[in-house]
C-alpha cells in the first residue's frame, strides 16, 4: 500500500511550528458554540472572544480539524473536561478524536460509553462546576488540537533496492499506527490519574458564587455512544482555541457590547407634552351609548 507515505507527507508539510491562540471563528481549527444548530455571534475585544450566554438554554460545541490526519482534542467547559469531568493538564486530558478534514458536535457531558447529558446556560450557584466544588474557572471554554504522531517512513530494504537479493525475508507486521478506529468520534485515553472524591469535591465551599454570572449545568440525558482508542500524539498542542461566555449585563459591564438604550423616563414624556392637537374627542362607548 502506498497511501501511508503520502499521508505522513501531508502532514508533515502542513506542521504548525508553534501554538497559537486563535480566534475562535476563524477557519482552520476552530470551536464555535452553537444553540439550537446555529452558531452564537463572537465578539472581539482586547484578545479575547466573547459570545452571549442565553440563561436555561442547552448549546453545543462545534469542532473542525482542518488537516489531513488525525487529531485528538482536549475539550473543556468551565475548567472541567467535557469526557471526565476532571481538571488536568491538556497533555494528560481525555480527548476527542477526529479524522481528517472532520467536523464534530460535543452537546454534553459524556456520563458513561453510551450517554452525555447535555451543555445549557445557568448561573453560578446552579452550574455543574458548583455541584462537584470546582468553581475557579467558570465561564470559559476551551479546545486544545493535538496532531497524530506520524512515524516517518521505514529506510528502504535491500530486497526493494536489488530485487534479485534474497538474503531478507519480510518480518511480521505490527499494529498499524494509522489505521483508522471503529469510531473517530470518541475520546483518546488519558493516562491513570488519582482525582479528587466525589464527596471531597462537593464539600467545597460555594461562597461568593452568583447567579448573575454565566456558567454551565449538566441537563437532560442524550444517546451518545462513544468508544476508546489509542493515538501517538506530538507532544504540543497545535492550536488553542478560548471562548469567554458571560450574560449580557456583564458584556455590557466589560465594554464588549454597547450600554442599552434606556427607556423613556415619565418625567421626560410629561416635558415633551404639548396643548393642542386637533380633531373632534373620540367617543370611548360609541354610538348605542
Amino acid at each position: 500500500m502506498f497511501r501511508k507515505p503520502l499521508l505522513t507527507a501531508l502532514c508533515l508539510t502542513i506542521a504548525l511550528s508553534a501554538t497559537s491562540l486563535w480566534p475562535a471563528g476563524r477557519d482552520g481549527f476552530s470551536l464555535a458554540l452553537m444553540v439550537d444548530e446555529v452558531q452564537r455571534p463572537e465578539f472581539v475585544s482586547g484578545g479575547t472572544v466573547y459570545v452571549e450566554a442565553l440563561k436555561d438554554r442547552e448549546y453545543a460545541l462545534r469542532i473542525t480539524n482542518p488537516l489531513p490526519c488525525r487529531v485528538a482534542v482536549a475539550l473543556s467547559v468551565d475548567g472541567l473536561n467535557t469526557i471526565n469531568a476532571k481538571r488536568s493538564s491538556v497533555r494528560n486530558a481525555p480527548k476527542w478524536v477526529l479524522g481528517p478534514y472532520e467536523t464534530v458536535t460535543i452537546s454534553g457531558w459524556q456520563i458513561n460509553g453510551s450517554e452525555a447529558r447535555k451543555f445549557y446556560f445557568t448561573g453560578e450557584k446552579k452550574s455543574y462546576g458548583a455541584w462537584l466544588g470546582q468553581t475557579d474557572n467558570l465561564g470559559v471554554i476551551e479546545a486544545a488540537f493535538f496532531r497524530e504522531k506520524v512515524p516517518p517512513p521505514p529506510p528502504p530494504r535491500p530486497i526493494d533496492l536489488y530485487p534479485g537479493y534474497g538474503g531478507m525475508k519480510d518480518s511480521p507486521s505490527g499494529p498499524d499506527r494509522l489505521e483508522a478506529p471503529k469510531s473517530l468520534n470518541a475520546p483518546a485515553p488519558a493516562p491513570s490519574q488519582k482525582g479528587e472524591s466525589s464527596a471531597e469535591s462537593k464539600s467545597k465551599s460555594s461562597a461568593g458564587l452568583s447567579n448573575d454570572y454565566a456558567a454551565t449545568g449538566i441537563g437532560r440525558k442524550e444517546d451518545h455512544g462513544v468508544e476508546w482508542v489509542h493515538l501517538e500524539l506530538e507532544r504540543n498542542p497545535s492550536a488553542v482555541v478560548r471562548i469567554r461566555y458571560e450574560f449580557r449585563p456583564q458584556l455590557v459591564r466589560l465594554g464588549v457590547l454597547p450600554e442599552p438604550r434606556p427607556t423613556l423616563d415619565p418625567l421626560d414624556r410629561r416635558e415633551h407634552a404639548r396643548g393642542f392637537s386637533g380633531g373632534y374627542c373620540p367617543d370611548p362607548y360609541g354610538s348605542s351609548h
